[in-house]
């Protein structure tokens, strides 16, 4: 048990960001997922769109303030600074995922679910970093 600890200790900011990463989702999805099935209909492009955008909104403003408090416990008091950085974070991050879905799935033909999981590890893996080294970095 106390090896448990240990472990939990050294990588208490990993996990919980990991944990807070799975909740985002889970909102990003039921944000999503109550667009479609009430007011927005998937099958037209621009209100699938219009859905998947104010899922990630939705996603990044939760996913901001969970970071702020429970992974990286900011105590910057610049907030508006500090969300504008997390948010112009984000953007790449979401740049970079409709960039690889475009040229892996459109223009190389590579399986879209395949792909999907492939792209969000990378934006995973850089949501973290970006936000660690750029956002809610500790001064030394």
């Amino acid at each position: 048990m106390n090896r448990l600890v240990n472990v939990y200790k050294k990588h208490e900011e990993v996990i919980i960001y990991l944990i807070v990463g799975v909740m985002t989702t889970i909102l990003n999805l039921v944000i999503y997922y109550g667009c479609v099935f009430t007011v927005l209909n998937p099958e037209d492009k621009l209100e699938l769109q219009i859905a998947n955008l104010i899922a990630w909104t939705v996603g990044v403003i939760f996913a901001y303030f969970m970071n702020r408090k429970y992974v990286f416990k900011s105590k910057n008091i610049d907030i508006k600074k500090e969300a504008t950085k997390f948010l112009s974070s984000r953007v790449v991050t979401l740049l970079m995922d409709m960039f690889i879905m475009f040229f892996t799935v459109s223009i190389l033909r590579f399986n879209d679910k395949i792909m999907k999981i492939f792209s969000n590890i990378l934006v995973i893996i850089l949501n973290y970093i970006f936000s660690k080294l750029l956002v809610f970095k500790k001064d030394r």
